[in-house]
Parts: structure tokens; sequence; C-alpha cells
């Protein structure tokens, strides 16, 4: 495991081992900076050796996948768990406000003038998810020297789901990228489950797109997610009416998806995005397991992978 650097004007060095940093701190030549994740600042003039640093961030709205690589190297990754009590604690206010409004206090006069909400406000549960995944992000450039930044900004792309024929080069991909885009928005909607066996994923059984209601019905509201035997199986029992009366899920993370994507978007324009069907794409093809962390690691495109340190794992912040 490595831990981070920074000199005694707090600008960022290279990581160093465990063990140096260890004897730096028991030689008092360093102290510690910070804990999450951990952090030496050096008490000496040091301006030291530096590599360009790449930042891959998979965002999401239960957890973040972080991982800083160097030269085909993954200096760290690691995974931080965004709080889901922020709701649950404004109720509990929202009661005892209430309970304090029914005992015998002081008259206060009413106020209006409080009520209106400012431009860009969002519901606190989604405020704190945004303002953790920008403040994870910042800590992480401000501890790497020269970063550069790549994010993922969703699992699938909505925009080439309602129109497959949208221009750009992040579209320019093949008709294998479209299709995983697809299938990237069923799993995520469908929780990983066929909508015909209601079972998870089946080793040497793939997922396959689903026309309900026939090819010329070809909306998002009008895809089934299932397993390749499956699919086989209700075209050879006709038994079509079976998912005609299921009612899709709804994918409730989308609009917080859509939300953190914009808020990407402006606040670092310099950074490259990317999309979590290509990563799965690419993932897949480097035989990696499915995890956040790993995640950010491949949309790095690296031609090899060789670990070294990983520095957060399952954080509530």
């Amino acid at each position: 495991m490595l831990v981070f650097v920074i000199n005694k004007h707090r600008k960022p060095l290279m990581p160093c081992s465990q063990r140096k940093a260890r004897l730096l701190l028991k030689l008092r030549k360093a102290k510690i900076y910070c804990y999450e994740p951990f952090t030496i600042q050096l008490l000496y003039g040091s301006s030291g050796y530096k590599q360009d640093v790449t930042v891959g961030i998979d965002t999401g709205a239960k957890y973040i996948g972080v991982a800083a690589t160097s030269n085909d190297k993954v200096l760290a990754k690691g995974t931080v768990e965004l709080r889901d009590d922020v709701k649950s604690l404004l109720e509990v206010r929202k009661i005892y406000r209430r309970g304090r409004r029914s005992r015998k206090t002081r008259y206060r006069q009413p106020r209006f003038q409080n009520r209106a909400r400012k431009a860009g406000w969002l519901p606190p549960s989604v405020q704190s998810r945004v303002d953790n995944t920008i403040r994870w992000v910042d800590k992480l450039l401000s501890l790497l020297p020269n970063p550069k930044l790549i994010i993922e900004v969703g699992k699938f792309d909505i925009q080439k789901i309602e129109n497959p024929d949208i221009q750009g080069t992040g579209y320019q991909q093949g008709d294998m990228y479209e299709y995983r885009n697809r299938i990237a928005y069923l799993l995520a909607r469908e929780q990983g489950k066929c909508q015909y066996c209601g079972k998870p994923y089946e080793q040497g059984n793939g997922w396959r797109l689903h026309h309900i209601w026939g090819r010329h019905k070809d909306r998002p509201g009008h895809w089934a997610l299932l397993h390749e035997q499956c699919h086989l199986d209700i075209h050879a029992k006709d038994d079509e009416a079976k998912l005609k009366k299921k009612k899709p899920k709804s994918y409730k993370e989308s609009a917080f998806m859509n939300i953190i994507r914009r808020k990407m978007f402006d606040k670092y324009p310099m950074a490259k995005f990317t999309y979590g069907n290509i990563t799965f794409q690419d993932r897949c093809e480097l035989d990696l397991e499915k995890t956040h962390y790993n995640d950010a690691i491949e949309m790095q495109k690296l031609p090899t992978i060789k670990y070294v340190s990983v520095f957060i794992s399952q954080t509530s912040v």
C-alpha cells in the first residue's frame, strides 16, 4: 500500500511506500497530513521526482470507484460509500420541529420570506451525494502531481438510447457498443434479473434484449432483459403474454446520474468523459471482476495492469 506525499509547501509529490513513510515519521522529517486517504507532509525542502498521473472516477448514486495510475501501474484504487441517511435524518428533524409547535411556547410571528428556493436547488439527500463526489475528486487531484482526470458519468447513454443516429466522437464505437449500452440500461433498470424467470446472471447463459411488442416499437419501455435460453423459450412457446403483463421497473438512479453528469461537466471541463456501457465492454476484454474501482482502472485504457496499492475501502462520507 502506497502513501500519498506532499511537500512542506503542500504541493503533491509521488506516493511513497509504507516503510519509507514510517521512517520519515519516526525521524520527524514528516508529519501526518490526513488519514483518508493516508497522507504525510514533508518537513524539509524537497521538489521530488514527478510523473504524470491519471485519475479515474466511476460516479454512482451509492458508491464511487476511484483509481490512480501512472506508467501502466495502479498507484491507488478503492471504493467510497456515499451517505444514505440524509433523508431519514431530515424526517427526524421534521418530527421534532412539529412536536415543538404543539407545546406551550412563546408566540412567534410566521415568516414567509425564507420559503423561496435558490436557483440550482437540489434536495438535501441529492446535494449531499453531489458535494461528496466533488470533494473526493478535488481531494485526489490535490494529492497527486500532474493529474489527468477521466470520469464515467453514467451506466448508459440515454441520448444514444433515444436517438441511435446521434453523431460525435463518443458514439463512433460500432454496433456492439450501442447494443451494450442498451443492455447496461436494462441491467440497471431490472437490477440484474431476467424478466421471464426472475433469476440473475447465469454462467454460459448470457443476456439478450427482447422487443416485447415487436421491433417496430423500439422504445426503452418496450424492451425486456432475458437470458439467452429464456429468449428461445419465449419464441418456442409463444409466451409473449407473460412479459406484456409485467410492468417494467423504473430506474430511480437515472435522475441522480443526470444531475451528477451535468455537475461534472460544469465543474471539470478539462476532464475526459465516458459511459459505463463502454467500460463494461472493455472490462470484459481484460477479464476483470466487476467492481467500482476496476471500472475506474479500465477507463484509463492501460495495456497491462500492475496492482500496487489500495487506499480506500467502503468509506462512508
